[in-house]
């Protein structure tokens, strides 16, 4: 039995209520960091988070596509997702793609877990579970959950890379360490398919995988 990979992570949806204090905090900082002109563009983002949550999804993509187009990560993954799921424009996601993989190049884990998806799951790009599990990688060695979750499904259902349960339950356990019940449940379910022993060596890589700051893992 394969076991389903977590869906699409957005704004609304990773940040939750916090999304526009979390990214009022993100923008202002960007902006003691760029004085000139740094203002402007926390304004300008802010403009189409206040949009996206009146449900104005066209004036978001307005205010986001400049910026976007001037490489800001934030509005380039916020553009990603529009497209994706088709808020405020005709759905595309070969155009979903391109605007995730450019936040991704930059570093920003959320769009390249989102890109990992769009590969597992051959969204506008054609199906390749290695450039899935690469992206995920990525994300998940920054300490992003989601992805780290993934990242162990591929290793427990051999998507991508060998089938393998000990790194399948380091990364569901490290994913689980929050307490979600879901993520818990899978990692239960890898270890009733591993020895005492092997699940004691997972345990320990999962430690130290965590000491490392999630790299090399």
């Amino acid at each position: 039995m394969r076991h389903c990979l977590i869906s699409t992570s957005h704004p609304i949806r990773r940040y939750h209520d916090n999304m526009k204090r979390i990214l009022t905090a993100l923008v202002l900082s960007i902006s003691i960091l760029f004085v000139s002109g740094g203002f402007v563009f926390a304004q300008d983002f802010l403009k189409g988070v206040e949009a996206w949550e009146k449900g104005d999804f066209a004036t978001a993509l307005r205010e986001w596509s400049a910026l976007a187009e001037q490489g800001n990560t934030l509005a380039q993954f916020s553009l990603g997702w529009l497209y994706e799921d088709g808020r405020g424009v005709t759905q595309n996601h070969k155009e979903a793609v391109k605007w995730y993989r450019k936040a991704a190049e930059q570093g920003y884990e959320d769009a390249q877990f989102n890109l990992g998806l769009m590969y597992s799951q051959g969204k506008g790009v054609l199906q390749d579970y290695k450039e899935a599990v690469k992206w995920y990688r990525k994300a998940a060695e920054q300490g992003f959950e989601d992805a780290q979750f993934n990242l162990g499904v591929m290793y427990m259902n051999g998507q991508g890379v060998l089938q393998n349960n000990i790194y399948a339950y380091i990364w569901v356990n490290i994913a689980a360490s929050s307490g979600n019940a879901g993520r818990v449940k899978i990692r239960d379910i890898i270890a009733k398919k591993m020895k005492s022993a092997d699940i004691f060596k997972a345990q320990k890589l999962a430690r130290e995988c965590v000491k490392k700051n999630y790299k090399g893992c």
